[in-house]
This record gives C-alpha cells, structure tokens and sequence, in this order.
C-alpha cells in the first residue's frame, strides 16, 4: 500500500470518528435534522471521505470498499446539489452504511499494518 492511499484511508477514519463525535451518544435522528451545524458539519465530512475514496480509486482501481462509487457520487451531490439534499437520505447513510465502511477502513489499514 503506498503512503497516498494509507493517507486517504487514514483521512477516512478520521472523517468517520468526527461524525461520531458530531453526532454524539444519542445519534437521534431529528436533533440531526434540526441542528444545521449539526448538519453541515456532517456533510463536510462525507465531502472529505468521498474525495479520499476518489483519490485512492485513480490509484488503485480494484480497492475492496464496498460502494467506493456510489460515496464518490454523493460527495459529488453534496458538493453540486447542496441546494437538494434530502436530510432523510444523509440520514440514512450516516445510520447505515459508516458502519460498514469503518470496518472496512479499519481492515485496510490493520492488514497494511501486518
């Protein structure tokens, strides 16, 4: 694994424990939905990760994070479409699939770490 993609990947987990730390124990849905630094903080951060996966993908195409293109495609709305984002959709995707890619990124770098 070269420096750039450990960096990436290092970049990722810490965007992820950030939105941990945004979110805080509760991780409730609607002090999400009505707090807007909340909010675009958490955004910035999926911004961060879509664009370290990015980098890592013009590296090494064939790298094992599951949906690498579709967290790619919506760092690209979140930057583009800011004016569309649908909070129930970040929701959801700060619910459901940051857990998955932290075990994921916590794999790649533990088996750089071998």
């Amino acid at each position: 694994m070269t420096d750039s993609i450990r960096k990436s990947l290092f970049d990722i987990q810490t965007s992820i424990e950030s939105i941990s730390i945004h979110l805080g124990d509760k991780k409730d849905f609607f002090q999400y939905k009505n707090n807007l630094t909340i909010r675009r903080a958490i955004e910035r951060e999926l911004e961060i990760i879509g664009e370290a996966i990015n980098r890592i993908l013009k590296e090494q195409p064939n790298i094992k994070i599951q949906n690498s293109r579709k967290i790619v495609d919506l760092r690209n709305f979140i930057i583009h479409g800011y004016d569309a984002i649908d909070d129930e959709t970040i929701w959801g995707v700060v619910s459901k699939h940051i857990p998955k890619l932290e075990v994921e990124i916590n794999k790649l770098l533990k088996r750089n770490e071998d």
